[in-house]
């Protein structure tokens, strides 16, 4: 059975932390929050929490999961929504000048 290096021992890790469990930037991590990838996160107060077990699940997919070319994300596109038709309509018909 492994030692515990310290008595109490965390569950948890904050953003940076993660990031750094991971071998990734923040920022890495910032980004693949705002676009929903990456590995699951929620919130504790007012930090962005990673629970340790669902980034080791999550390495453990991702290393599972074939490489797609082209591709940076680990999760599929985005579907597109009405709302971004729309967008792009009203552009169309209102060429700025």
């Amino acid at each position: 059975m492994p030692q515990a290096t310290s008595q109490h021992e965390t569950a948890f890790l904050s953003l940076p932390q993660a990031a750094t469990y991971l071998g990734l930037s923040p920022n890495t991590l910032y980004v693949w929050r705002h676009r929903r990838q990456g590995p699951p996160s929620f919130r504790m107060g007012r930090r962005v929490m990673y629970r340790i077990t669902v980034l080791d699940e999550w390495v453990r997919a991702e290393t599972l999961r074939p490489a797609r070319a082209g591709s940076h994300s680990a999760t599929p596109p985005r579907k597109i929504l009405q709302r971004d038709l729309r967008i792009r309509d009203k552009d169309r018909l209102w060429p700025a000048f």
